[in-house]
């Protein structure tokens, strides 16, 4: 069984199909699916997904969308916390540094969303565009002991090492099957058997030959294909390997 460890099956993108897409999924051997909260307006929804049972939480403030994100929403993100056990890590939270005019307040709330993670002994889940390396530094002062996960991973060999070492795994997605990328799958092939796991980030982050299509949870098993290739590894193997580091990550107990 494949667990897809970061996906928005919450957006409106799936609105119209969620059922069929959830089926989808499970044809493709897909069966557990890690959906995270992207600001405050998001979370009910997510909350209210998570009552599945193949569906775990993450609730976190994102930094794509820090227009949305008001003055009391790290308080309120602390409150439930602390009201919903089943939450298993925090996150969506981290730094995209491509949007240059909100960096200083983007750090600002993801320390004070790390700082509740440590707190709460919860894994982190962090979104890093264009700041691997001062978002390791970070991660490093902070020193968190549950780790966490690194999404859409698509740096170097010693960018992902860096990672490894502070405790975290990386994500790996659609963007491994693009044959321009190559010094992510140099990474990849890089790799420890426990250091990724593989997500879609369903509806975005689409694989080769499906661009400007909505991605979904299906998509995971060409994922695993390709990861296998760049590894020299069995399908079945790559499936194993990243269900248990999810399920250890996210304390998912699945049978």
């Amino acid at each position: 069984m494949l667990i897809d460890a970061h996906c928005h099956l919450d957006f409106a993108d799936f609105d119209d199909d969620r059922e069929a897409m959830f089926a989808r999924a499970r044809e493709a051997g897909v069966g557990r699916f890690v959906v995270p909260g992207t600001t405050r307006a998001r979370w009910p929804a997510v909350i209210e997904l998570a009552q599945r049972d193949d569906v775990s939480l993450n609730l976190g403030l994102h930094p794509y969308f820090m227009v949305e994100h008001g003055d009391e929403d790290v308080a309120a993100l602390a409150s439930m916390l602390d009201k919903h056990p089943e939450i298993v890590a925090v996150g969506e939270c981290g730094i995209d540094a491509r949007f240059k005019d909100s960096l200083n307040a983007q750090w600002r709330l993801f320390d004070a969303q790390l700082k509740l993670a440590k707190q709460r002994h919860l894994p982190v889940v962090v979104h890093c565009v264009q700041a691997n390396d001062k978002v390791a530094k970070r991660l490093g002062q902070l020193n968190l002991p549950e780790g966490g996960l690194i999404h859409a991973f698509s740096g170097s060999p010693e960018q992902a090492r860096k990672f490894l070492d502070l405790g975290f795994v990386v994500g790996l997605g659609g963007a491994a099957t693009f044959e321009r990328a190559k010094r992510l799958q140099r990474a990849v092939a890089s790799l420890p058997d426990d250091g990724y796991v593989l997500e879609t980030d369903s509806p975005d982050m689409p694989l080769a030959g499906f661009q400007g299509q909505r991605n979904e949870p299906a998509r995971l098993a060409q994922v695993c294909e390709r990861v296998a290739q760049l590894r020299g590894e069995s399908i079945e193997q790559i499936a194993s390997n990243s269900t248990s580091t999810a399920q250890r990550l996210f304390n998912i107990d699945v049978e």
